[in-house]
């Protein structure tokens, strides 16, 4: 199922492989692929990165999305919906990455509000959760921003490019206080 999701600051369109070039434009603004606390594509690893995002959505348990800044109709990121679990109406939000210019801009607050509104108010979602490295401070008050609450570390969640053995920390919000989440990204968007 593709759909585009509609914001005031941003779109998220469907994951497309002629998305490609403008991807690898928005992760070269801040050389993102560098960061040792994420993974993001670069120029050798943006096919199979797509790729993946596609074979996902081919399964059912992915929704990939490539973010367009509406200003400027500039792709400046990418985001999805992964382990989308339907039977027990939940999914994570993640591989969440934006361009070194529109960070701390709204954009990511827009996105996520986007997502959100997505995953309870039309998958009926009783749970979505986000993920990110136990190092990446950045992220992790982005995501207590956003309204989310910290569950707790994963050990050794996974094995960074590097080899580094991540922790990671599992945020989540849930159906009875989407309205208070909301309430607070919309006062945050200005609406």
């Amino acid at each position: 199922m593709e759909f585009a999701l509609r914001g005031q600051l941003v779109d998220l369109l469907p994951l497309q492989a002629g998305h490609a070039p403008q991807l690898l434009l928005a992760a070269a603004d801040g050389e993102l692929w560098n960061m040792s606390v994420t993974v993001v594509p670069g120029p050798a690893t943006m096919a199979a990165y797509i790729d993946a995002a596609l074979e996902g959505r081919r399964a059912g348990t992915v929704m990939p999305f490539a973010i367009v800044h509406k200003s400027t109709g500039t792709i400046v990121g990418s985001t999805r919906f992964w382990k989308i679990d339907r039977v027990n109406r939940k999914m994570e939000i993640g591989h969440t990455w934006l361009a070194a210019s529109v960070q701390r801009t709204g954009v990511n607050t827009e996105a996520k509000w986007l997502l959100l509104t997505h995953a309870f108010e039309t998958m009926h979602a009783v749970r979505v959760q986000l993920t990110t490295d136990e190092l990446n401070e950045k992220s992790r008050a982005a995501i207590l921003r956003l309204g989310a609450v910290q569950e707790g570390i994963v050990r050794h969640e996974r094995i960074m490019p590097d080899g580094r053995k991540r922790n990671s920390v599992r945020f989540s919000i849930i159906d009875t206080e989407w309205q208070a989440v909301k309430a607070g990204l919309e006062k945050k968007l200005g609406r």
